[in-house]
């Protein structure tokens, strides 16, 4: 390995041709982030080259990795270009951008002299090669070399590969420099068109580590990331097993065009994990790793653990394990394909993928990988059994708002721990698996539970929208099934308050205790359904008589249609409301079931308290009451008294809030821990009384 600093007259003069490997990743550079900055950079070094001749000025454009061929047969130099595309791409597409617009303008000299950094000349070509310095084998290559070799000037927008980032790019250039060249009869038009000439070719300078043929490229290569869009796990992922794949002594142009699934728009997807975004490309790699070591790996260990798994695991080739990825990679790009049509059955597996994506939650795919992993050859019963029973415990986890943070760990124990497991036995081992979880942090909610948290839950508060309309189709296809209906359509429909959130003009109560207690209800589950299309304001707050007439223009959902039976002779008020409350949690109990004689008890009792517990707990307790006042603590807001409401709600100068933290914060306007923020006139704090419930001390980390 030898490293050279040079600058691109020094990289480019001699006949020679710097090829991308077709397994490299495609060119991804954008305006705001690489081509405008570059720009820049380049523009102000010519801009003081101008200004001070004597002084000389340099920009640094970074490093690329290049290894010679293993055999050149041909009179021309080859390199393969093992990292540094982006910027070698780029810098020939200025430079050709440029060479154009000077040749255009008569300064036919400096256009040859750029032209000869971009274009071979065809004397040292073999019969029908292309001129072109930099030839890319990937996806890349058609756009490249329609726009490096259109005839200018360039009609970019009739080009064929108009649309790709290769094109928008030698666009962009040729737009900026002839901006900044101005016009060609100005008096500074000439000095400005020589200094930019000499300033792409003698101005910038990259650092070129040049390996021999037998040199290992891969350990330089994953030890550098091109300035501007970092390396993916997926695109490292992708240089390995092409590097691997070689050594072997496979054919890696049939791999990479049979066998390599991720250059497809749908693999670039960032999908959010957690705080962050990956491609849905590494994503996916990382869940496959996972399916197959029985690990929770974090994403940014994707990479070194699947070299560790190839390079450590069995005797299996590249070459064999390639097939088997591109077939999972399918497979799992089918079922999130079905998961986003709006209309249609789908599967188990798609409508768990389905729900996961609208909870924006991913736990679940590893497991689904593992139990479609070829070979295992699972019966379609099996498979369905274990991701309803993992589905209902992951789904009545979220009903309850306990913390996921740990099930990815016990996704992966499930997978090791019975990969082995012969078919017959593994539904009812998982599921014992999972019924086995006691602490709070992983087990699986009993029915009870359930009921007693939802029953006066505000979900439309507590739950994203898209969590509650998934929860509110399961119960409608739970309706649909028991007379063979089809799913409800996936279509976004809108989440109707039958009695109406501003309910005070057209369903008025006598007294104040009874407006708290309407009030209590606008948001729970039992007075929320879905409408095919969105009512009016003026009809959705309106009278009970005039809302049941729009409902049941909307009866093809049987949510809204039960309602409409259920208030036939009546007016929709609060015990009808407790009473759809309680089915519909009968009826998602059923959806999401657990296995019989299952109670979800757990053995850390206090942490469990201090994780869910609301001021409606403490009431029930009897360790608070309704009326009770609350004073504010902080000496800012001294004096300042908060009323306890029933539900738990509290009342501060006239303004409702649904929690404690919520009260602080209308005060402070700020984030604020409203368990220390709100007091008793006995001095204590709500924490203390927290504490008392869940039968502990509270501790300086209680919050």
């Amino acid at each position: 390995m030898e490293t050279f600093k040079r600058t691109p007259l020094q990289l480019f003069s001699l006949p020679q041709h710097f090829v991308i490997p077709l397994f490299q990743r495609p060119y991804v550079w954008k305006e705001d982030e690489q081509w405008e900055p570059l720009w820049k950079d380049i523009r102000r070094v010519v801009e003081l080259r101008i200004a001070e001749p004597s002084r000389t000025q340099q920009h640094f454009l970074g490093a690329v990795v290049l290894q010679a061929h293993e055999s050149n047969t041909h009179r021309l130099t080859t390199w393969n270009v093992i990292d540094g595309q982006q910027r070698l791409t780029t810098l020939q597409l200025l430079m050709d951008a440029t060479g154009a617009i000077l040749g255009q303008r008569g300064n036919a000299r400096l256009a040859s002299q750029l032209e000869s950094l971009t274009h071979n000349s065809a004397n040292y070509l073999p019969e029908g090669e292309s001129c072109l310095k930099v030839r890319h084998l990937n996806l890349d290559h058609d756009a490249f070399d329609e726009v490096m070799t259109a005839d200018p000037p360039v009609d970019h927008a009739s080009l064929k590969h108009a649309d790709s980032k290769i094109v928008q790019a030698h666009r962009y250039f040729t737009t900026a420099v002839a901006q900044w060249l101005g016009d060609p009869d100005s008096a500074e038009y000439g000095l400005k068109a020589e200094q930019l000439a000499n300033a792409l070719q003698a101005d910038l300078q990259l650092v070129t580590i040049e390996l021999l043929a037998a040199e290992n490229s891969q350990e330089i290569f994953e030890t550098l990331n091109a300035r501007g869009t970092p390396l993916t796990a997926a695109d490292l992922v992708r240089n390995f097993v092409f590097q691997r794949l070689a050594a072997e002594g496979g054919d890696t142009k049939a791999a990479y065009r049979q066998d390599w699934p991720f250059e497809a728009k749908f693999w670039a997807k960032d999908i959010s994990v957690g705080r962050f975004f990956v491609s849905r490309s590494s994503l996916f790699l990382n869940q496959w790793l996972m399916s197959r070591l029985g690990e929770e790996i974090s994403p940014h260990s994707t990479f070194t653990r699947f070299k560790s798994y190839v390079e450590h695991h069995g005797e299996q080739k590249v070459a064999d394990l390639l097939p088997v990825l591109k077939q999972q990679a399918d497979q799992y790009e089918a079922w999130t394909e079905a998961a986003a049509r709006t209309g249609g059955n789908l599967s188990v597996v798609e409508m768990a993928v389905y729900r996961m994506q609208a909870s924006g939650v991913e736990l679940l795919k590893p497991l689904l990988i593992w139990l479609h992993e070829p070979g295992r050859d699972l019966p379609q019963w099996t498979i369905d059994r274990i991701v309803s029973a993992a589905e209902s415990w992951i789904v009545r986890r979220q009903l309850l708002r306990l913390s996921g943070s740990d099930l990815g760990r016990i996704v992966a124990d499930i997978i090791k721990t019975y990969s082995d497991t012969p078919a017959g036995d593994l539904a009812d081992r998982v599921v014992a698996h999972l019924a086995r979880l006691n602490v709070t942090s992983t087990y699986w909610p009993g029915d009870d539970e359930i009921r007693d948290s939802l029953a006066d839950e505000a979900v439309y508060r507590r739950f994203s929208r898209a969590r509650l309309r998934t929860v509110l189709e399961a119960i409608e296809n739970a309706f649909r099934a028991e007379t063979g209906q089809p799913q409800v359509e996936r279509a976004g429909f809108p989440i109707e308050h039958i009695l109406p959130q501003k309910w005070q003009p057209n369903w008025p109560v006598e007294t104040q205790e009874q407006e708290w207690e309407r009030q209590l209800r606008v948001h729970r589950l039992g007075n929320l359904t879905l409408l095919t299309g969105k009512l009016n304001a003026k009809v959705s707050n309106g009278t009970w008589a005039d809302k049941r007439k729009a409902l049941l223009e909307h009866n093809t959902i049987k949510l809204t249609g039960r309602v409409v039976e259920q208030a036939h002779s009546t007016e929709w008020d609060e015990p009808l409301i407790d009473q759809r409350t309680a089915d519909l949690i009968t009826a998602l109990l059923t959806v999401w079931p657990v296995p019989d004689g299952h109670q979800g008890q757990v053995i850390d009792p206090q942490a469990k308290a201090q994780d869910w517990v609301e001021i409606k707990h403490l009431i029930a307790a009897g360790l608070l009451a309704v009326g009770d006042k609350l004073r504010a603590t902080h000496r800012d807001f001294a004096g300042v008294e908060a009323t306890i409401l029933p539900g738990g709600r509290l009342e501060v100068g006239g303004v409702v809030y649904d929690s404690p933290s919520g009260a602080g914060r209308g005060l402070r306007k700020r984030a604020t821990n409203g368990w220390y923020f709100w007091g008793l006139p006995d001095g204590r704090r709500l924490r203390h009384v927290r504490a008392e419930f869940a039968g502990s001390a509270p501790t300086e980390s209680d919050g």
